[in-house]
């Protein structure tokens, strides 16, 4: 089984925002067309569940794939910003469901981290993790164990 942990599409800066709450911090244009890409390739990589982070611009990126499958989307706080360990228990809880679980810089690299220490899944050389970009995460099948780790920039989808 494959899950897939997808950071949130292009938002522009913090500093730019100028927001009072960077939680409704929403796409830039460039970031809804990152999500409406997302959609075809993580429907071809075979997602069937989506969870979102609470924040704006996870659900902007997250509620096109949801909406194409048909599923309600999980909004979910165990994906937003901060402390990644209820992020780290979500995925491990849908390792089996081909979900897509849409988080953050921050807490994306300390998922793979943990998995990287726990279950020695190899990251490879320097991990990265830019916005509007896909890690497949495989499990063995039998133990939950996380066996394999794809990255899938941006670019790959033909986007910048």
């Amino acid at each position: 089984m494959v899950l897939f942990l997808v950071r949130h599409a292009q938002a522009g800066s913090r500093a730019e925002a100028n927001l009072p709450d960077d939680t409704i911090r929403p796409l830039t244009a460039e970031g809804r067309h990152q999500a409406a890409a997302l959609v075809g390739v993580l429907t071809d990589l075979g997602a069937r569940t989506v969870y979102s982070s609470t924040f704006r611009r996870c659900i902007e990126t997250a509620a096109p794939l949801a909406a194409h499958l048909g599923v309600p989307m999980t909004v979910t706080e165990d994906l937003a910003e901060g402390p990644a360990d209820a992020a780290i228990k979500l995925v491990r809880a849908r390792s089996e469901d081909n979900a897509a679980l849409v988080s953050h810089g921050d807490i994306i690299p300390a998922v793979l981290e943990h998995l990287a220490q726990i279950d020695g899944l190899d990251l490879g050389s320097a991990p990265k993790c830019q916005k509007g970009s896909v890690w497949m995460l495989e499990t063995d099948g039998r133990t939950g164990r996380f066996v394999k780790a794809t990255y899938v920039p941006a670019q790959r989808f033909g986007l910048r």
